[in-house]
């Protein structure tokens, strides 16, 4: 199996490049649409904010591609976020592949923004993506953005309020959190995607 990671900036490559190895997958990363377009799975990763990451995309001429893709792509943390609507930061313009917007999260007392570290997983819609993940386990978690629990929603997390954690829409799959932190959980939900 092969998957193409989006250079989209974000800080996360190596570790998630080494996530996926471990599931006996080759990765490629590139900002190149005839690339990406071919792949057999595409992740589309983030780590930072919503202008910088979707002004890089635009410059490598990667909306179009990204919004037309017909393979399985994963969004994780940030890049689930650019598949949805709008982000409130700055604000953004987002890719418009799944409805909703992503809005800040209220600090508040013994809620830090950022959200950092672990929070329970609840199943909301079964999906292949979740087999073999259940309520209660536990994901990795660092985003200061957040998008409300809608129909898209597969699996939800609590953070004073609901907010997705994972979603679906078509061949589009997006995690808030960070499967290739997130344990077995997370090396679980990678490799359930690599056999979508």
């Amino acid at each position: 199996m092969e998957a193409v990671i989006v250079d989209s900036g974000g800080a996360n490559l190596a570790s998630l490049r080494y996530a996926l190895g471990r599931l006996e997958c080759r990765t490629h990363i590139s900002s190149d649409g005839a690339t990406i377009a071919s792949a057999e799975r595409v992740v589309l990763p983030g780590v930072g904010s919503a202008p910088h990451a979707m002004k890089r995309l635009r410059a490598a001429g990667l909306t179009n591609v990204l919004r037309t893709l017909t393979q399985p792509v994963l969004g994780i943390c940030l890049g689930m976020q650019l598949l949805f609507e709008r982000s409130a930061e700055g604000p953004t313009p987002c890719l418009g592949i799944l409805p909703a917007s992503a809005h800040s999260l209220k600090a508040a007392p013994g809620r830090p923004v950022p959200h950092m570290g672990w929070n329970e997983l609840k199943r909301v819609n079964a999906d292949p993506l979740l087999w073999d993940v259940s309520d209660g386990d536990y994901a990795y978690f660092v985003h200061s953005y957040a998008v409300p629990v809608t129909e898209h929603t597969l699996a939800s997390a609590d953070y004073g309020i609901a907010i997705s954690a994972v979603v679906r829409r078509a061949n589009f799959w997006g995690t808030q959190f960070h499967p290739e932190r997130s344990g077995r959980t997370g090396a679980r939900l990678l490799g359930n995607f690599l056999r979508l």
